[in-house]
């Protein structure tokens, strides 16, 4: 069956070759040059709606349908922002009528002509002048019907994005949340920054980092887990409200919510707490749904999340006891439970096991937005523990869609506490990248001020906000294993 499909691809090249050389032969450039003032086409089609006569448009795409009945070709051209239909007659093409003929699915044309109707109704460009702008070679998936291939799709997104609108639209307002967001941040007095990548000392985040070297330092560099040591350095340098977007890499599994290239928003704001870290994910999330959602109510795979307001709060120790049956403190509970979900608990250090016995057992329950406050201090070596209860942590965590798409602390500035939370973290770690980052307890040692920290996964929120079930739906170019 391969074989016969490979023939059929390689005859249908084979005949693009011939057109190539065809088009070549009437001193036509195949690939085109600077085709100037185009209009979208959308744009084309809204502002023609009301058929007024003599209007004119000019535009350039790619083919998507064809058909020729002989001195007339339709052509259904896509760009960007939709589609429009191209009016080809031989009458009005006496100089370019030979490379219409010539014109295949997949070409991309600059056109401009009179806009009008068809006898259905069509609204359309009646080309008056056809500019080849680049040959396709390759022949367009299943007639342009949509490339349905999942692993095809994501190899060649290149090809996804023009066979499938719903996934260009997905990508447009994937841009467009990540700019509102930096709008709003903006607007509440946020600076952005950019902090290194390439680090001496992973930090910041429990996770195994990529390992990269420096020729000329000679230097073993690690590419970052996380930002947020580099952010507290510029609180304690004085900027009190910081945010930076960009890529963390973590060498770790792939799942439908994990990629091991991935971007974060993480903010920080000296003189606030994990409280005012809450009010401003809630306020920023609904903005954008507000923004760039119909409905506060948005399918996510087979549920539907309702992000009304006010969002549900509840404590780590409540939701446990709540879908496993267990007490915080009866860590014997905690352990049958843990055995009755199959979980290896024997060499887990207890808070651990109580962590691993509720990533089980609750988050899938947590479907609409759904704050997650106070977790065991012993896994939350960065934040500061409640002044009341110091068992737990001044953190949270919001899930929605039974997954995690942010978390913040109360940020710990007592850099003789972060010094021995980092050595705790360290003990009994042979990894040779187990280190500890001496300049960020240094930095703490000048003093940083309280703060309130934020990192809200942008691959998440895009995926609950589109619907989309896969991080891979909302990453351009996710990380595939290779061919076999």
């Amino acid at each position: 069956m391969a074989e016969t499909t490979n023939k059929k691809q390689d005859k249908l090249e084979r005949q693009r070759q011939n057109k190539l050389s065809e088009i070549k032969e009437l001193q036509i450039d195949p690939y085109g040059g600077r085709y100037k003032k185009t209009e979208p086409a959308e744009s084309i089609r809204q502002r023609f709606a009301d058929a007024k006569e003599g209007q004119r448009a000019r535009c350039a795409g790619r083919i998507i349908l064809l058909r020729d009945i002989g001195k007339l070709i339709f052509i259904t051209l896509r760009d960007w922002s939709g589609t429009i239909q191209i009016g080809l007659s031989k009458k009005m093409l006496t100089d370019s009528w030979k490379l219409a003929k010539l014109l295949e699915l997949g070409d991309i044309i600059g056109t401009e002509g009179q806009l009008g109707k068809t006898k259905t109704g069509e609204i359309t460009i009646w080309s008056e002048n056809l500019s080849l702008l680049s040959k396709s070679l390759l022949q367009p998936p299943e007639k342009f019907h949509g490339l349905a291939d999942i692993d095809q799709r994501y190899r060649q997104r290149y090809i996804d994005l023009w066979a499938n609108p719903e996934v260009m639209s997905v990508f447009k307002k994937r841009s467009a949340i990540i700019s509102a967001i930096r709008r709003s941040l903006h607007n509440k007095g946020f600076l952005e920054v950019e902090t290194p990548m390439m680090q001496k000392v992973p930090g910041g985040a429990a996770a195994k980092p990529f390992i990269t070297h420096h020729n000329t330092l000679d230097m073993d560099l690690y590419l970052r887990i996380a930002p947020e040591l580099f952010l507290k350095r510029l609180l304690v340098g004085g900027m009190e409200k910081v945010f930076e977007i960009n890529r963390n890499f973590r060498n770790e599994g792939l799942s439908r919510q994990h990629n091991p290239e991935f971007t974060m928003l993480e903010l920080y704001q000296a003189y606030g707490n994990y409280n005012d870290m809450m009010k401003l994910t809630e306020q920023l999330i609904c903005e954008l749904i507000k923004e760039h959602c119909e409905t506060e109510k948005i399918k996510f795979n087979d549920m539907e999340i309702d992000y009304t307001q006010p969002w549900k709060k509840a404590s780590y120790a409540e939701l446990l006891k709540k879908y496993s049956g267990c007490d915080f403190e009866d860590i014997q509970a905690v352990r049958k439970k843990a055995g009755q979900l199959e979980i290896e608990h024997q060499n887990m250090d207890d808070v651990v096991v109580i962590n691993e016995v509720f990533e089980h057992t609750v988050e899938d329950n947590l479907i609409n937005p759904t704050f997650v406050v106070d977790y065991p201090a012993e896994i939350c070596p960065l934040t500061k523990p409640k002044k009341e209860d110091k068992r737990f942590a001044e953190r949270f965590e919001l899930f929605i869609g039974g997954m995690e798409v942010a978390n913040a602390y109360s940020e710990l500035n007592d850099p003789a506490v972060q010094e021995e939370n980092f050595k705790k973290q360290l003990r009994g770690q042979e990894d040779s990248m187990a280190k500890m980052d001496e300049d960020f307890i240094t930095a703490l040692k000048y003093g940083m001020p309280p703060a309130g920290g934020l990192g809200i996964g942008i691959d998440r929120l895009i995926m609950v906000l589109t619907g989309a079930e896969s991080i891979r739906e909302v990453i351009l170019f996710p990380l595939l294993r290779e061919k076999t």
